[in-house]
């Protein structure tokens, strides 16, 4: 891997890790990045997936504060827990299973959380402005944390769809919980692929340091953002994700 390619994945994993916590959608900007990098898929995805474990890093380091804030954190750790258990799954998955059955659904998967983050305000409106549904919470958590874990992309959209409908909270704390959870999937995740798995190590060392410096740099500008231009440019960006998806697999 020559110098330019290791300066290009430092420069996609800056813009993966800003336009990832903003939007749960770093992997449409690092995994091609990756793949013309050289990289096969599978090593792509696994590479992938330990470079965004910084993105979590750095926007937890930098407002992790106002998460480990609500209830003395416990709803946080309660999520975590959750989240790490389908990102080991998620994990396993991908070294044990056959990838066609994901391949197709993946999309979908996609496309699904992309319309629900758009139709955020009938489906809290349905479901009640201020209910909250910690149990549905925690299983969608661990359906997604299984995703991340297996591939991700869109897995970050998917959080952010779940928490606005079923935990009432605003778009920005959503998206700095989102960036948490996706983290801890993708850690664990990063773990057994360092492991058992073909890391590209130095691919993964040059784009996490990107995400790192672009997760340290997305929670002060998406707090500051408005929230529906905010939603409605996450979803539509996850039906492009999805369709993406589609079109590849």
């Amino acid at each position: 891997m020559s110098l330019l390619d290791i300066l290009v994945l430092v420069l996609a994993g800056i813009a993966a890790g800003a336009v990832g916590y903003a939007t749960g959608l770093a992997s449409i900007i690092s995994y091609p990045a990756l793949l013309m990098a050289g990289l096969s898929p599978m090593t792509a995805n696994v590479t992938n997936t330990v470079a965004l474990v910084a993105v979590g890093v750095g926007s937890f380091a930098k407002s992790g504060r106002v998460l480990l804030a609500e209830d003395g954190g416990k709803p946080l750790a309660r999520a975590s827990l959750i989240a790490l258990a389908g990102g080991a799954v998620g994990a396993g998955a991908l070294m044990l299973a056959p990838s066609s059955v994901f391949e197709v659904v993946v999309p979908y998967l996609v496309a699904l959380a992309a319309i629900a983050l758009l139709l955020q305000p009938r489906l809290r409106a349905r479901v009640g402005e201020r209910a909250e549904h910690p149990a549905w919470w925690l299983v969608g958590v661990f359906a997604v944390s299984i995703y991340g874990g297996y591939f991700g992309a869109g897995a970050g959209v998917m959080f952010v769809a779940l928490a606005m409908v079923l935990t009432g909270l605003p778009l920005w704390r959503a998206t700095l919980l989102k960036s948490a959870l996706l983290g801890i999937a993708n850690a664990v995740a990063a773990i057994g692929f360092l492991v058992f798995a073909d890391v590209h190590l130095v691919a993964a060392l040059a784009m996490g340091a990107g995400c790192l410096l672009g997760g340290w740099l997305g929670p002060p500008i998406v707090e500051r953002l408005p929230a529906t231009p905010l939603r409605i440019t996450i979803g539509v960006a996850g039906l492009g994700l999805a369709v993406w998806l589609a079109v590849g697999s």
